[in-house]
């Protein structure tokens, strides 16, 4: 299973540049402000499981900073491995007093439970939701394969009813976020959509430039230099809201295709012992970090939409909701689950 993993790792370089230039000082003159008022253990560890670099990583970076306000130690400890799997196994049987939490992106928490039959973890059960950091919303593209006239979404669905042997999309892997929101488009369309998994975002926007493939759902810091070029068109993005980065492109809901509409969060988690006490305090660390308009403009700049400081209810809320309605979209794709 590659998905994932390429999320964080093949966007590593493009986020990297853009959070250390505009995020180092910030996030520096961050970690004095007014966290004193709480209390955390005096050592904090956050587990992450990816190397170091990629997003679910400069997040947590960013956290630990700002975690630095209320006098503790924190540690960002990178446990790569098994998509990242490695280091929720040891979130779970972590210390309950909070001196232990993850950051984590959406995929661990409501994908892998379908396309997983032993997974170690169930997401409900073993962890306790504390905040949404940020989300990044993918892009549908179109490359070459496609004719120039298909300018807009309502002109590839045509495209696709007309040319079925063609209507194609690539995607960073099998069983990753953008392969199944691929799957919900095609299904709110009403259309078939072959979908080709690459084993990383790299291989298949190659082969999208390349025209060996029609069409692409993928982070939009991989395609934007393509889309600014005017090699790739831009069709519409999957976050409830237009991206600041491509402000000119309609959302899935715009396009009458919310069904489809997705992201990729990432978020705080505790073990599931963890006091109702140790939530709520780490839950006010996260949402006075969010409030800084340093780190938002960081982020933003990191291809990231900043959390809107939901509850942990919310939150919670949420977790249910995308678990569902992933499990859902897995069912209809015809994925075959791994061990």
């Amino acid at each position: 299973m590659v998905g994932v993993f390429d999320f964080e790792r093949k966007t590593a370089m493009i986020h990297r540049r853009a959070f250390t230039g505009a995020a180092a000082g910030a996030l520096l003159s961050l970690a004095g402000t007014g966290l004193q008022a709480q209390t955390l253990p005096k050592t904090v560890r956050i587990l992450v499981g990816f190397p170091p670099g990629g997003s679910a990583d400069l997040l947590a970076r960013a956290l630990a900073l700002q975690l630095t306000g209320y006098g503790a130690q924190v540690i960002v400890d990178n446990k790569p491995g098994a998509g990242g799997r490695i280091a929720l196994e040891q979130l779970k049987n972590a210390e309950a007093d909070g001196s232990v939490l993850a950051v984590t992106p959406a995929s661990m928490m409501v994908v892998y439970p379908h396309i997983y039959r032993q997974l170690s973890y169930q997401p409900l059960q073993d962890f306790a939701p504390v905040a949404k950091l940020g989300a990044a919303q993918f892009v549908v593209t179109v490359g070459p394969q496609v004719p120039a006239s298909v300018k807009r979404m309502a002109d590839f669905v045509a495209w696709a009813k007309a040319s079925p042997h063609l209507a194609s999309y690539g995607s960073s892997g099998a069983g990753s976020i953008p392969h199944f929101t691929g799957v919900a488009l095609g299904k709110a369309a009403g259309i078939e959509l072959t979908h080709v998994a690459y084993k990383g975002a790299a291989p298949a926007m190659s082969d999208l430039l390349g025209g060996q493939v029609a069409a692409n759902v993928g982070v939009i810091s991989n395609a934007l230099p393509h889309i600014q070029s005017g090699k790739l068109r831009a069709l519409a993005v999957s976050g409830p809201v237009r991206s600041a980065l491509l402000p000119d492109v309609p959302t899935l809901a715009e396009v009458g295709l919310s069904a489809a509409q997705a992201v990729e969060w990432f978020g705080v988690f505790l073990p599931a012992r963890a006091s109702g006490e140790a939530v709520s305090r780490l839950h006010a660390a996260v949402r006075e970090a969010l409030k800084a308009k340093a780190l938002q403009e960081a982020l933003t700049k990191a291809s990231f939409e900043v959390g809107a400081g939901e509850s942990v209810k919310e939150f919670t809320q949420q977790l249910q909701a995308d678990l569902k309605r992933w499990g859902d979209v897995v069912k209809v794709s015809g994925f075959t689950p791994e061990d």
